[in-house]
């Protein structure tokens, strides 16, 4: 009888023990965060989303919104890792990060791999000129109505796409295969001017060593459905730290009331151009994808 008790009470102990153990291997990142006010963030090095300045601290328009948006949550230890672009997602699901906050763009796709945070900021086409804007172009209409005008263009970009759409002959492109030979040819007046990205071109404007050109303004792209033709950039976390997803997104929405994601947008170079509409939503973004 005294071998069956202990052996009885060897076995409740060893459960109590396995359950434990699962409680709290069981506790969800939120909880985790909160308790320990730490997270650890996937950024790519590159501007205006997250970079290491020249003496190694970590800048950029994403990891200044974690930080605005975390830290009235008491998140305040973060903890940047640089990770190569391909490998940003595989980073976050193989959980060698906790989040990514590099400028990813929400689509249905990726929707169907991470949990996307509300956009924070829109990237919309604009238009590289040269200092003064010669020739006075804000708009695709403007390109169209003047044919002499020289537009430089990423191969297979989108921004040449929509040009495309909006009207754009393809006889007034000259298309490069990256950003830098489109600038060039802008510098050495072999093009009029340069379609990219908002972002694309914000990081350009930043480099110092580039000289006598700005971003048009205001401009015009494509529109369709009534808003300006847009990707949404946005925080992914993993789908089953959705709760997480939606602490921060909660957080968020206050900062975007009291206008601290303005000034953030404004710090990098976004212009109120890139403001995510009201409508616009990540569950919206993803449809059917939604996490």
């Amino acid at each position: 009888m005294v071998s069956l008790s202990k052996t009885l009470m060897h076995t409740a102990i060893c459960g109590l023990t396995v359950l434990a153990s699962q409680v709290a291997h069981g506790e969800s990142i939120k909880d985790r965060v909160l308790k320990e006010g730490r997270l650890t963030i996937g950024i790519h090095n590159q501007a205006p989303w997250g970079f290491k300045t020249e003496t190694g601290e970590v800048s950029g328009f994403h990891p200044d919104m974690i930080r605005a948006v975390l830290g009235p949550l008491g998140v305040k230890k973060i903890d940047f890792v640089i990770v190569e672009w391909s490998a940003i997602v595989p980073s976050l699901l193989a959980k060698r990060v906790d989040v990514v906050a590099s400028g990813l763009a929400i689509s249905p796709v990726r929707c169907q791999q991470v949990a996307f945070s509300e956009p924070d900021v829109a990237v919309v086409d604009a238009l590289l000129v040269k200092k003064g804007n010669p020739l006075k172009i804000h708009s695709y209409a403007d390109i169209v109505a003047n044919p002499n005008v020289r537009v430089a263009g990423g191969r297979n970009s989108a921004s040449v796409e929509n040009a495309q759409k909006a009207g754009v002959p393809k006889s007034q492109f000259q298309l490069f295969p990256g950003v830098e030979a489109g600038v060039s040819a802008l510098l050495g007046d072999r093009a009029d001017a340069a379609s990219y990205s908002s972002a694309t071109i914000i990081t350009v404007l930043n480099d110092p060593k580039i000289k006598g050109l700005e971003r048009a303004a205001p401009f015009a792209g494509l529109k369709e459905a009534g808003h300006e033709v847009a990707s949404y950039a946005a925080i992914a976390f993993r789908p089953e730290d959705a709760a997480l997803r939606d602490l921060y997104s909660d957080s968020l929405r206050k900062r975007k009331a009291d206008g601290t994601v303005a000034k953030i947008m404004a710090k990098y170079g976004f212009t109120s151009a890139e403001t995510v509409p009201e409508s616009v939503t990540a569950q919206n973004l993803c449809r059917d994808a939604y996490r």
